[in-house]
């Protein structure tokens, strides 16, 4: 017997069953009755399978059931029969998706397979007591309690990285994540990059009405390409809109990805982005010289840009490197001399903390209306080349040791830097450090990072700003300097940064991002 989707990805839309099924029709807690011993119930947050069957003996019964799953045996009656007694519950977020064929209801969910994994899995179950149009009814009604506001049969992009991290992007994606996409129906479109920015080229001629996102199977140096390549379209505003952008842990920083998906794991990060809701983002454009780039995670420059950079020798020891890299410059007490210029926002941490909260809940649903002509938004305060305006406060910091500047919470795996981090605030989170800390005092600091704590330590001064200017001083016998943006390396020159209210889209697990917060 074949099965067909419900639905065909032409009629798909965010809500599955608005028009089709209500709440009146399958009120909370309905039971769809398949069989004399065989019902199916969905709840607030889950669907629950009961299955009984009585069978002649406990070896014909178990050879009946699909595998994997356990059993419970009772033993009533004469000695040849056996009473099995299946209740199966399965969390609606699992759920990925239901085939109906002519006889037989088919779900597709995503299985635990270990603490950190999971893998896509199916049960096939007949129905009898029912009709067509009554099963159908109850699906449309389960995918859309499965569902809610997230949409339903994906179109994605695919720009998977074989070079990036260890070189096991593919690996990842064809073994951990593309099973669990295709039994969410979800259409796939994928493409290898072959060459720097080459995922700029692709963003940039990408017929955006084919796609609802793209999937970087990479580290952050894909989705920076991505949002990069957007902003030279003719249609930049349209296109950053209507395609979210997403990322799979393919390389060494994977923070895209554990901002909006809470895991490092490529397969809880694939149902996560299966289920992932539209949520605008905050942008960054950076003017450096004569050129404008886009940002969408982080710039830094001293301590943490020479660690991100400096340490490709390291590289073996996966993110154990960066931790090393900081404790050795921390060892010396290396300091990085700038000038740095500030439009202020929010500056006391009472104040941050108090905004952070008023803005935990902000839904930040996609506008639709956006001019399909629309350009990327010209710069407000003019480039690095232009006159400070007035209003920023300079100040040079002979003994900076870190200035690090984040538009999102987790700068890699346990490293929440950015605790105060909201994705569309309109606002960039600063944090410097002065590179004179004893050693204990930086080592309680970089402790302190995994959870966000060192937000509450006196010797991290912690802002919100709206634009800024550094400008970084070359250091007596010193041959290697670095400036980071969103982990890659650019000129070691002055750069100016403003922010972008809410012009990105991504898929978000939640409203906000998944780090702790203050």
């Amino acid at each position: 017997m074949s099965s067909s989707p419900l639905m065909p990805a032409a009629s798909r839309s965010t809500s599955l069953s608005s028009s089709v099924v209500t709440d009146s029709e399958f009120p909370l807690g309905k039971t769809i009755t398949l069989g004399k011993l065989l019902s199916l119930t969905v709840t607030e947050d889950s669907l629950i399978i009961l299955d009984e069957n009585i069978k002649k003996s406990s070896r014909s019964c178990c050879s009946a059931w699909p595998t994997g799953l356990q059993s419970r045996f009772i033993a009533e009656g004469p000695a040849d029969t056996v009473v099995v007694n299946r209740k199966r519950t399965i969390a609606l977020y699992n759920i990925l998706w239901a085939d109906v064929g002519a006889t037989a209801i088919t779900l597709n969910f995503a299985e635990s397979a270990s603490n950190s994994s999971v893998r896509p899995t199916s049960l096939t179950y007949p129905f009898q007591l029912t009709t067509l149009e009554s099963v159908e009814k109850w699906v449309l009604y389960l995918l859309d309690r499965a569902y809610e506001d997230s949409l339903a049969l994906k179109r994605f992009k695919v720009i998977i990285n074989p070079f990036g991290g260890s070189g096991q992007a593919v690996n990842i994606f064809e073994k951990q994540s593309k099973a669990l996409l295709e039994a969410a129906r979800c259409k796939l479109d994928i493409e290898h990059t072959t060459h720097y920015k080459h995922a700029v080229d692709i963003a940039e001629n990408l017929d955006i009405d084919l796609f609802d996102g793209i999937i970087c199977c990479s580290g952050d140096g894909v989705p920076h390409e991505v949002f990069n390549g957007f902003a030279k379209r003719n249609d930049a505003t349209r296109a950053l809109n209507k395609i979210a952008v997403c990322q799979l842990p393919g390389g060494s920083g994977n923070a895209m990805c554990w901002n909006l998906t809470g895991t490092g794991s490529a397969s809880l990060a694939t149902v996560a982005i299966i289920k992932g809701k539209r949520r605008s983002i905050d942008l960054l454009s950076i003017t450096q010289g004569n050129s404008r780039l886009i940002s969408f995670l982080s710039q830094s420059v001293g301590m943490i840009a020479e660690v991100d950079l400096g340490t490709e020798h390291l590289r073996w020891m996966g993110d154990a490197r960066f931790t090393v890299g900081l404790l050795q410059r921390i060892s010396r007490q290396t300091v990085y001399p700038c000038d740095i210029s500030i439009k202020t926002a929010i500056e006391d941490k009472d104040s941050i903390r108090d905004h952070y909260r008023t803005y935990e809940g902000d839904k930040g649903i996609i506008k639709q209306d956006i001019d399909n002509g629309s350009q990327f938004p010209g710069l407000k305060y003019g480039t690095v080349n232009d006159p400070l305006p007035e209003d920023w406060e300079t100040v040079h910091h002979a003994e900076m040791g870190i200035f690090y500047a984040g538009n999102m919470a987790w700068m890699s795996a346990g490293a929440n830097f950015f605790p105060a981090s909201c994705p569309r605030d309109g606002f960039l989170d600063v944090i410097t450090i002065p590179g004179t800390l004893s050693r204990l005092s930086a080592t309680k600091v970089l402790l302190a990072v995994e959870k966000g704590h060192h937000f509450n330590l006196d010797q991290v001064n912690y802002k919100k700003v709206v634009a800024y200017r550094i400008t970084p001083h070359k250091r007596e016998g010193v041959t290697e300097e670095y400036v980071s943006i969103d982990g890659e390396r650019v000129d070691f020159a002055p750069l100016q940064v403003e922010v972008h209210q809410g012009l990105g889209t991504v898929l978000a697990k939640g409203d906000g991002y998944e780090a702790p917060g203050v």
